[in-house]
């Protein structure tokens, strides 16, 4: 019971961990993209203007990566924020494969409370014999309940798990999305920059 106990600890805090930083306002603002092209329509091309605008959010490390490349041109801004979108998804999905080992390993465990619980009532069948049904009773009653617990806690981990994947895809179209619209938006002032 302790290892799922542990378990169960662990997936609350992953789970609310995650929902709190996979927050569509936060990771990816839905302002951000405008703010983005009023402060470049303004002719605020100064980083730390624009780093203080994007710092704050997945979307922004990817905005910025692509605006400090943006002098080099189209391709190069694009391979930047590509850059920059690989070391953000890894962050996103940071805690979600711990999230699906313990969904996976809980009921596991739970059937591992059940083979000790057996084992028990074997050797108390051995040792006592079959007259005495309390004996058998402590036995089968932690197996049973080792053995629910630890599905108790695989179902919403899974879940969970699930859902917290799906909503990192989701916000990666979102972000891809959005980032196309900045190259698109920041490429010809770049090569007005330059010529």
């Amino acid at each position: 019971m302790v290892p799922i106990a542990l378990c169960s600890v662990a997936a609350v805090a992953i789970c609310l961990e995650r929902l709190w930083t996979l927050n569509a306002a936060r990771a990816a603002p839905e302002t951000l993209l405008d703010d983005v092209r009023r402060e470049i329509a303004q002719g605020e091309t100064d980083m730390g203007t624009l780093r203080g605008l994007c710092g704050s959010s997945y979307l922004g490390l990817i905005f910025l990566a692509g605006l400090e490349s943006a002098p080099r041109g189209r391709e190069a801004m694009k391979e930047t924020m590509e850059e920059a979108a690989g070391a953000v998804i890894h962050d996103m999905g940071r805690y979600l494969t711990a999230l699906g080992t313990i969904a996976s390993i809980s009921p596991l465990l739970g059937l591992l409370g059940t083979v000790v619980g057996m084992i028990r009532v074997f050797t108390a069948l051995v040792e006592k014999g079959i007259g005495n049904p309390g004996v058998f009773a402590a036995g089968i009653s932690e197996a049973l309940v080792t053995t629910a617990v630890g599905i108790g806690v695989a179902i919403p981990a899974l879940i969970f798990h699930r859902y917290l994947q799906r909503k990192v895809e989701d916000l990666l179209v979102t972000m891809e999305r959005r980032s196309a619209h900045l190259v698109d938006l920041v490429h010809p002032v770049a090569d007005r920059e330059r010529s």
